[in-house]
């Protein structure tokens, strides 16, 4: 009789992470004999632990920070997205037991940007992306995936978002930070990749009102559920794209790949997570 299989978080801290909430919501709903753990590896010991993956039980893995492109660098092979962004958060074991390696992040994000604001192609001709690390790569690799012709960049470090326009190539337009303001009037969807608006980080200081009317406005910080910046959005009657959707869907492809189920992410779940926010 085979093993019930398990996966696990990994990362260091990982106390934060809210994926066994998630996944563990989804074992109990589906009844699937399985578990979800976290594991806290130190960057040195991260090749060790992957390396013993199986020998330690786990079908695969979620990756979080620090450990995000150590893992993809381990991996035997990885998917476009992975290599496109420069970092895995996803890891499973394939039928000969070689790790591989996906980034289920774009997924996540445009994933919940379809589901809270169907019709935003329709007025995309322009999106401007705040931030320049690791999230902001992952969205700016799903936004040229699905075909959106001119993308403005800016962070408060110009040679961070330089950096991510060479990678990526066109559409990608770097402006200054201090010009986002006078460029919103050309934009049909404004996305926060920043920590600026999280609790305990300071707020985001941007002309919403400069937006057209029918702008979505998206913020991937979950912690608060309603940053200042989609109060302003939803203050204006624009359409707001809060953060927690991206973290919930892309969960979907990994719980798939280890327990053989694909999962739904449905209003019962949300409200499970929301429940946990406030233990950050």
């Amino acid at each position: 009789m085979s093993k019930a299989p398990r996966a696990c978080v990994i990362g260091w801290p990982v106390e934060h992470s809210r994926s066994p909430a998630i996944h563990g919501y989804w074992l109990r709903q589906y009844g699937i004999d399985g578990a979800y753990e976290k594991e806290a590896v130190r960057p040195e010991d991260l090749a060790a632990f992957l390396s013993d993956l199986p020998a330690n039980g786990y079908v695969g893995a979620n990756v979080t920070l620090p450990h995000k492109e150590a893992a993809l660098h381990a991996a035997r092979s990885a998917d476009v997205a992975a290599k496109a962004i420069g970092a895995a958060n996803t890891l499973w074991l394939d039928a000969n037991g070689s790790l591989q390696a996906s980034n289920t992040d774009a997924y996540g994000f445009m994933t919940n940007l379809d589901e809270g604001a169907p019709k935003w192609r329709e007025t995309c001709g322009v999106a401007m992306v705040l931030g320049a690390g690791g999230a902001a790569r992952a969205i700016l690799h799903g936004l040229i995936e699905a075909g959106v012709p001119r993308i403005l960049l800016t962070n408060r470090t110009v040679a961070k978002a330089e950096t991510l326009a060479r990678d990526f190539g066109a559409p990608i337009e770097v402006i200054p930070w201090e010009t986002k303001d006078s460029a919103l009037s050309a934009c049909g969807l404004l996305v926060n990749t920043t920590s600026l608006g999280m609790t305990g980080q300071p707020p985001l200081d941007i002309m919403v009102g400069a937006l057209p009317a029918a702008a979505v406005v998206t913020d991937i910080v979950y912690v608060p559920l309603e940053t200042p910046l989609l109060a302003a959005a939803r203050a204006r009657r624009l359409t707001a794209v809060d953060g927690l959707g991206m973290l919930l869907h892309q969960a979907v492809p990994g719980f798939d790949r280890w327990f053989g189920v694909r999962p739904e992410v449905t209003p019962a779940l949300r409200d499970h997570v929301v429940t946990t926010l406030g233990a950050a």
